[in-house]
């Protein structure tokens, strides 16, 4: 192992990812190399070699800035799972490797996506180190456990599958509570390192916005499942200390993945959970997740996501399954609010206002002026779904080579949607 000092002009002049935004650069004194084996979570100093999939990195502050061959970046060593673009582990040296997720993460390609180009390459130059030649690792910078933290309502959003509208529910739900004035907490609990989500929770309103990069971890691919059980628990605790009075807490990937499974299995969990709602894709999909939910002891509010496009899909599940469907936009309304969080959010139910549709534009303006009909789910009122949520038009999914999320267009335009159309409390 070989300690050398690193310059401050050199970090400053470094394009420094996202998943090591908790980390000081008052903290990066070392380089350490030769004979080291990264671990998960710790930074690293690379140079990038060749462009490929990833064309930006994202920085702290969210901007995702253009890369170029020869620049240097710092990133986090991590694993990441991800069934539409990366698999990819920690290597067992720093030689060559990969970034496999522009909010920066390092590892070693193992297979992906046929639509995926080759990843970016980078080289790395040696682990980031104190001042005493130690690895920095994101772990040792986590937000503190809140001891003694009041209990508050917890509303998990699980999937079917990466893509399956997980995170644009779980936007639409802490809007819904926002705009009822609700102190409340996004908190995306597991994924990949990458500012996209995060920025959307607040976006939508949330008073506090976590992340598991906030609970110690890059990516939480192939971590301990106790830990990443601790951390979700303790950034609830935190919200809950800074004074939110609800949680939205999102669970990445589909339930058959290893560590979404884990939590959904967590004792933990399910005690903090009043309800679930479950994005999906399909009506199959749906219905296995609804059973499993259930099977394992948690009661479920909604089902929500991709699938609300589809009139015909959404008539499907009504078939198999008892929880009601709701799109996005009524999530954000209020549709589970008083009936499932009782007297603890009593104020969170809002209803439309009478407003002329002149004030009502965009894709979704007709979806909105029917939000109060409260026979949605009969064959005859599925237009509430054909004039929006499943307008091909109003939603791309087309996944830019560089870009997180796949999910953008429908996110902005349930957004824009939504501030054209003023709402109100119910007194």
């Amino acid at each position: 192992m070989f300690v050398e000092k690193l310059e401050r002009r050199s970090i400053r002049a470094a394009k420094r990812a996202f998943t090591t935004r908790r980390v000081p650069v008052r903290h990066m004194r070392t380089v350490i190399s030769q004979d080291v084996q990264p671990q998960a979570g710790d930074l690293v100093l690379a140079t990038v070699d060749q462009l490929g999939s990833h064309l930006r990195i994202e920085l702290p502050n969210g901007r995702r800035a253009k890369m170029f061959p020869g620049d240097t970046i710092v990133v986090c060593y991590a694993n990441r799972y991800a069934p539409d673009q990366f698999e990819a582990v920690v290597p067992h040296d720093l030689g060559p490797c990969d970034l496999v997720a522009g909010g920066g993460v390092a590892a070693r390609e193992v297979c992906r996506h046929e639509r995926m180009k080759e990843p970016t390459r980078i080289i790395p130059v040696g682990l980031v180190g104190d001042r005493e030649g130690r690895p920095l690792n994101v772990a040792n910078f986590k937000v503190a456990p809140k001891r003694g933290a009041p209990r508050i309502p917890v509303v998990v959003v699980f999937g079917t599958a990466m893509n399956s509208g997980k995170t644009i529910t779980a936007g639409s739900l802490v809007r819904s509570f926002a705009t009822a004035g609700i102190r409340v907490a996004g908190i995306k609990a597991t994924g990949t390192g990458s500012g996209g989500d995060l920025w959307f929770m607040k976006d939508m309103g949330a008073s506090r916005a976590y992340d598991f990069t906030d609970a110690g971890l890059a990516s939480t691919y192939l971590a301990p499942h106790d830990r990443i059980e601790e951390g979700v628990l303790c950034l609830i605790d935190n919200a809950a200390s800074a004074g939110c009075k609800v949680a939205v807490v999102e669970i990445a990937d589909g339930l058959q993945h290893a560590e979404t499974a884990a939590l959904m299995e967590s004792p933990k969990i399910r005690d903090r959970a009043c309800g679930v709602v479950f994005a999906a894709y399909d009506a199959l999909g749906a219905y296995t997740g609804v059973q499993t939910l259930q099977s394992n002891g948690y009661r479920i509010f909604a089902v929500s996501g991709q699938i609300t496009r589809s009139p015909l899909a959404v008539r499907e599940l009504q078939a198999l399954v008892d929880p009601p469907v709701y799109s996005p936009i009524e999530l954000q309304h209020g549709a589970i609010n008083e009936t499932h969080l009782g007297s603890e959010s009593s104020t969170a139910r809002v209803i439309v206002n009478e407003a002329p549709l002149a004030y009502m534009t965009g894709p979704f303006s007709s979806s909105l002026a029917r939000l109060t009909d409260t026979h949605r789910n009969r064959p005859e009122t599925t237009d509430v779904f054909q004039s929006g949520v499943a307008t091909q038009s109003a939603f791309r999914l087309d996944v830019d080579e560089d870009d997180e999320s796949g999910f953008d267009d429908l996110e902005d335009t349930l957004a824009v949607a939504s501030h054209d159309l003023p709402l109100r409390p119910y007194s």
